[in-house]
C-alpha cells in the first residue's frame, strides 16, 4: 500500500508512535530527527505526524487510513452487502478486512506479502498472491466465487514516478485477471491504479465483463497521490 513507509521506519514508527496526542506528536517528531536518515522516510512520518486521517483512524480502532479510502468507495457505490464472500489482495496491515467485516460481509479472505495480525472474521494469508497456488488456495478459504474482489495493492516506490506507475499497474493487472476469471456473477471489483496506469487492452476486458468500469479517488486519498481506484459493478 502506499501508505506504508520502508520497513524500518514503519516497524519504529508503531513500536513508538500510540495515539494522536501532543505527546505522541512530540516522540513522533523526536524520532523524525534522530532515528529516521532516509528522506523519504522522514517526509512519510511528516506527513503521518499532520494527517488528520492518521489521527481520526488511531481514534476510531481502524489498522490503517486507508480504511476510510474503502469506507468512502462503499458509501458511494453500496459494494459491501450483508453475507457476500470477499477476498481483500494486498490486505495488510487489515484496515480493509476490518471494513468489510464490520460492514456484513459473511466470508472475508485476504493475502499479502507481509504477515497480517489475526483479524477476527477473517482468513489471512501470508503469500504471494503472484504465486501460482494462491488463486486457489484464496478460493477453498473463502467457499466459493467472491462477490467482491478487494486490491489495493502496490508496489513499493522508487520515487520514479514512471516505474511506480507500471510497478504498481502489473499488479492491478494481476489483480484484475483474477476478478475477471472469479468474480461471481453481480459481483464487483476494486482496484488501487495509478493514474494511466492500467493497460488498455485489460480494461477493455473489464469493460466487456462488467456492466459498469469508472474511475475514482476517495476524498481520504491524498490529494498529491497519483492513485485512483477503479471500480467495476455488475459481473456479467
Amino acid at each position: 500500500m502506499t501508505d506504508d513507509p520502508p520497513e524500518e521506519p514503519k516497524r519504529r514508527w508503531r513500536n513508538k508512535i500510540t495515539g494522536g496526542s501532543s505527546e505522541a506528536r512530540a516522540l513522533g517528531e523526536r524520532v523524525l530527527k534522530k532515528n529516521i536518515r532516509s528522506e523519504s522516510s522522514r517526509r512519510w512520518i511528516e506527513r503521518q505526524i499532520n494527517d488528520p486521517y492518521v489521527a481520526r483512524a488511531r481514534a476510531e480502532g481502524w489498522r490503517a487510513r486507508s480504511a476510510f479510502k474503502l469506507i468512502e468507495l462503499d458509501d458511494k457505490y453500496h459494494l459491501i452487502k450483508r453475507g457476500m464472500r470477499i477476498v481483500d489482495l494486498g490486505a495488510a496491515p487489515g484496515g480493509w478486512l476490518q471494513v468489510a467485516i464490520k460492514r456484513g460481509a459473511g466470508a472475508v479472505v485476504g493475502i499479502d506479502l507481509l504477515e497480517i495480525e489475526p483479524v477476527t472474521g477473517a482468513t489471512v494469508f501470508q503469500m504471494d498472491f503472484l504465486d501460482r497456488e494462491a488463486p486457489a488456495a484464496l478460493l477453498k478459504a473463502l467457499g466459493g466465487k467472491p462477490d467482491l474482489v478487494l486490491s489495493d495493492m502496490a508496489a513499493n516506490t522508487t520515487g520514479h514516478a514512471r516505474t511506480d506507475q507500471i510497478r504498481t499497474g502489473a499488479l492491478a493487472e494481476a489483480a484484475a485477471t483474477f476478478a475477471i476469471q472469479h468474480t461471481a456473477p453481480g459481483g464487483a471489483f476494486v482496484t488501487k491504479a495509478f493514474q494511466g496506469g492500467l493497460d488498455a487492452t485489460l480494461l477493455a476486458e473489464l469493460k466487456r465483463t462488467f456492466s459498469s468500469v469508472r474511475h475514482a479517488k476517495p476524498p481520504s486519498s491524498r490529494k498529491g497521490s497519483p492513485e485512483v481506484f477503479l471500480v467495476a459493478l455488475g459481473r456479467k
